[in-house]
């Protein structure tokens, strides 16, 4: 949700937002060993709803010619310092052409943290709990390089403000003729297997509204146990908000599916995906009440992605990142100090 508001924020300096995704290799090359595969992330950041267009396989530098050739006035970057793998800055080149904009940084989150929490499967990034220095010294270690702190790669606590959420929502109302369609679940770490899942629901209908139920922290963790979810009710709510298939968000939704909630919403239909349906509390199966109504729908999404598998490649990939993010800080760190001396020699 943080690549999400970066995106939803370069759509508001233009009418007309190309997004430019790199190749696993020019990523490997740079950064370190991507998490999802180019043809995931190809699919991920089309599913954005501030997303017009993208750009398979971008340069890791962006130039004026990659401008040029998709007719773009300017180029977006939050800001923070991208800088190649000999150290320079990716964007000097349209920077120099006055052809860049900056947008903000999302305060509270970045891969790094979250690559951070599901080593470590804590439950204290669910809490505000400072008091468990397990967690605390891990999350140190994995934003911090031999010596200082890099203010981009350490980690902060999401705060979550109506103006964030107003921002992600679309605010838009069933028309009449709409098909309202209920989905509920963790929507942990929102990734592809989501978007499939929720494009297939959405080509059941005409006119889909899609109402998506986001279970609270407590209960995703009495049915996925472990350490889930990795992302807190308020970062998930953010995530699905930005999926360009889904109508509305409803924070908190009960685990059964009640006569109520689907009066209340004048729900149509009900779908579920193939992953196992845990009881409720008393052992009773939560879609019970739209199963007795004839609404209630399996979907195959036709991916096997899970937040389980991505948590499974994080760990696998543990040392590469660790060994990452060490060297992005100390990079970035190296070019604050340059930073410094730079206005130090000016005054």
């Amino acid at each position: 949700y943080g690549h999400s508001n970066q995106l939803r924020q370069a759509r508001a300096m233009g009418d007309y937002l190309i997004v430019g995704v790199h190749t696993d290799e020019e990523i490997a090359k740079h950064k370190g060993p991507p998490v999802f595969t180019q043809e995931e992330r190809y699919k991920m950041v089309q599913a954005i709803k501030w997303v017009d267009e993208i750009a398979p396989g971008a340069p890791y530098v962006t130039t004026l010619e990659t401008l040029d050739k998709y007719s773009c006035d300017f180029c977006v970057h939050g800001d923070d310092i991208t800088l190649t793998i000999d150290g320079k800055d990716t964007y000097e080149e349209v920077k120099t052409a006055g052809r860049y904009r900056e947008c903000k940084r999302t305060q509270g989150v970045s891969t790094t943290d979250l690559v951070g929490r599901m080593l470590l499967m804590t439950k204290a990034h669910h809490s505000n709990i400072d008091e468990d220095l397990d967690y605390r010294k891990h999350t140190d270690n994995f934003g911090k390089g031999p010596k200082g702190h890099s203010p981009w790669t350490g980690v902060s606590q999401f705060l979550q403000t109506s103006q964030k959420i107003i921002q992600f929502a679309s605010g838009k109302e069933p028309q009449p003729g709409d098909t309202i369609i209920y989905v509920a679940g963790a929507f942990d770490l929102f990734h592809v297997g989501h978007v499939d899942f929720l494009e297939k629901v959405h080509q059941l209908a005409e006119k889909p509204y899609i109402i998506a139920g986001l279970h609270f922290d407590q209960e995703v963790n009495r049915y996925k146990g472990k350490n889930y979810p990795i992302m807190n009710i308020h970062e998930r709510t953010l995530s699905v908000l930005a999926c360009r298939y889904v109508s509305e968000v409803v924070i908190g939704a009960p685990y059964a599916i009640t006569a109520d909630l689907l009066d209340h919403f004048r729900v149509t239909l009900v779908c579920h995906g193939m992953t196992e349906v845990v009881p409720d509390k008393d052992g009773s199966d939560p879609y019970e009440e739209p199963k007795q109504r004839g609404i209630f729908q399996l979907v195959d999404s036709g991916s096997n992605l899970t937040t389980d598998l991505i948590v499974q490649r994080i760990i696998k990939n543990r040392l590469e990142f660790e060994a990452r993010n060490q060297k992005k800080e100390a990079k970035e760190l190296a070019v604050l100090e340059a930073m410094r001396r730079l206005e130090e020699e000016k005054h």
